[in-house]
């Protein structure tokens, strides 16, 4: 198998919570996943990417690890996963681990040894600070610098047994792992290492462009209208972080490459260090997912300050990170995952007479891109964002912290707030996944750890997979393009109709072959000059998203929502 076999492959995303219950308690389980691996084989898809599913006190749900060596009894046994695995290795797809090591839950042996006492051996696995200067423990102002979390509030926890803090970027059992501390890195290599000799094929690493700080943990400056400083600057690709990657690659995957897939979850990278993390000569990563296209509708305020962006914007953004990364390095492809809310709803039209069409043009740009596509569960069925009613309907640790800051502490207006909950909260990706128009959704015959979203008597699988003209139907074929086409995953790609305010456009080229794409990502028609597509008039059709689309040319004109493929030999 060739060490680059990732570039035409389809990673599926599963978040074993919400994909399948085969128990009936409520919370989906590995043998859930076990019941449905003939419907990813059916789409197509080539690696199945886990979320965790190790044991943990689930505060953030399973990414705070207790123990990396155990699978949680939420979800199953290691029979299971062994199974499991089995399983998607006869159908010929392999299993990528989601690995969290910036941090692990305050209740893993190495946390409660560490907090045990100021000279425990494991005391430097995480970062501790005493008060800041002038201040007692357990004042306000005392945390040893003025970080904010990502969960709301400080990124500090007071420990009263030792009377100091220790950092953690995401909830408060989450302290972050002190990687300048070499026995941190051995004991994470020796865990890989022992999960890869298990069978997975690789890693999912979730904000891997953390683990190296700023050893002083100087203060951030304090965004406007925010309470506490942003530490971005000194944990966000820190100083040892190459070395630290690069290192992991020769502890860990050195010889195994021809089979395996790493994946770096990097918000706040930047197109120029992307390029350094995925150059193959630096032996670090093979891809890095990015966050400026899924950044686009923040608003200055972050997530929940929405704005709109424009299709100019998306697109641009696009180009961007496929011409930056198109000599060196590659592309990770992604509209959704367990933390973005349903792009159907984001970038595309939830409305039914628009849903369809949007999902298939969303999936059609993506899919057909310089990369390795990544499907999140639901995404192939066009699943949309959920109507929430109150704050009580919610589950997410970070949803909730926000609005208790928001309302109860800054005085927002609580209406306001909901308002951006419904539209950016990451529970929108994790409600049951949509199986048959039966109860729940057919996810459990239980009563479901968050309720689904009540469009599944007319949005599910059952439905899909039947259906020739479907959202599924229409992945299928996309996965099933680049698989059989190597334009698709080899060839180069160049934009074209690049300042056009509707239409996404782009064509891929190798070995004489052609792709022209052309993608209309809004509601109303759009009319294009051909004037420089004037060599496609007579190209061959490909694929088409409405009824009616193979008799189509390059006319100048499409469809709301509609998208088009053309090849010339």
């Amino acid at each position: 198998m060739s060490e680059t076999w990732w570039k035409s492959a389809v990673v599926y995303q599963i978040y074993p919570r919400s994909f399948a219950d085969s128990d009936g308690d409520g919370i989906g389980d590995l043998r859930g996943i076990i019941d449905h691996l003939d419907h990813l084989q059916r789409l197509g898809v080539d690696v199945v990417w886990l979320s965790p599913i190790y044991a943990s006190p689930h505060d953030d749900n399973g990414y705070d690890i207790s123990d990396y060596r155990a699978i949680d009894p939420l979800f199953g046994t290691f029979a299971d996963f062994d199974e499991l695995l089995a399983g998607l290795h006869a159908r010929g797809i392999k299993l990528m681990m989601d690995l969290v090591v910036n941090h692990t839950s305050d209740e893993h042996p190495w946390f409660i040894e560490s907090a045990s006492s100021l000279d425990n051996p494991k005391r430097d696995w995480y970062w501790w600070r005493p008060a800041r200067d002038g201040h007692r423990p357990g004042e306000h102002g005392a945390e040893p610098n003025n970080w904010g979390s990502f969960f709301s509030g400080p990124a500090w926890q007071l420990d009263p047994a030792t009377g100091e803090y220790y950092l953690h970027l995401f909830s408060r059992k989450q302290p972050d792992l002190n990687w300048e501390n070499p026995e941190v890195r051995d004991a994470v290599y020796d865990m890989m290492n022992w999960w890869l000799d298990r069978g997975v094929d690789g890693f999912r690493m979730d904000v891997v462009n953390f683990i190296s700080k700023v050893v002083d943990l100087p203060d951030g400056e304090v965004p406007a209208g925010r309470l506490y400083g942003d530490g971005y600057p000194f944990f966000g690709q820190g100083p040892r972080i190459h070395e630290f990657l690069h290192e992991m690659h020769e502890r860990v995957f050195a010889g195994r490459a021809d089979r395996i897939l790493t994946v770096g979850e990097m918000p706040g990278v930047s197109v120029e260090q992307a390029r350094l993390f995925t150059d193959p000569a630096r032996a670090e990563l093979d891809m890095v997912f990015q966050f400026e296209h899924v950044d686009l509708d923040h608003g200055h305020g972050g997530k929940w300050d929405h704005r709109q962006a424009s299709v100019l914007d998306l697109k641009r953004n696009l180009v961007t990170w496929q011409q930056g990364l198109a000599e060196v390095g590659w592309n990770s492809l992604y509209w959704n995952n367990h933390d973005q809310p349903r792009v159907v709803s984001r970038f595309g039209d939830d409305r039914p007479e628009h849903r369809v069409a949007s999902a298939k043009a969303l999936g059609t740009v993506l899919h057909l891109m310089r990369g390795t596509p990544y499907v999140y569960q639901g995404e192939e069925l066009g699943m949309a964002n959920v109507p929430f009613d109150s704050i009580a309907d919610f589950r997410d640790i970070e949803t909730l912290n926000h609005y208790a800051e928001a309302v109860d502490i800054q005085g927002q207006d609580a209406a306001d707030v909901m308002a951006a909950l419904r539209r950016t909260s990451r529970d929108n990706a994790r409600t049951p996944m949509q199986w048959s128009d039966e109860r729940a959704a057919g996810f459990t015959t239980g009563t479901p750890w968050i309720p689904a979203n009540p469009d599944y008597p007319r949005v599910n699988a059952a439905a899909e997979t039947a259906d020739p003209d479907s959202v599924f139907a229409h992945y299928r074929r996309l996965i099933e393009l680049r698989h059989e086409s190597p334009v698709v995953a080899d060839g180069d790609f160049t934009p074209v109709l690049e300042d056009h305010p509707q239409v996404f456009g782009y064509r891929r080229a190798l070995d004489g072959r052609e792709l022209l794409v052309l993608v209309n990502l809004t509601g109303a028609v759009a009319q294009y000059d051909t004037a420089e597509l004037v060599e496609w008039r007579d190209a061959a059709f490909v694929l088409g998203n409405l009824a009616g689309s193979e008799s189509r040319g390059v006319t100048g004109s499409l469809e709301p929502w509609e998208a088009l493929v053309f090849r010339l030999d």
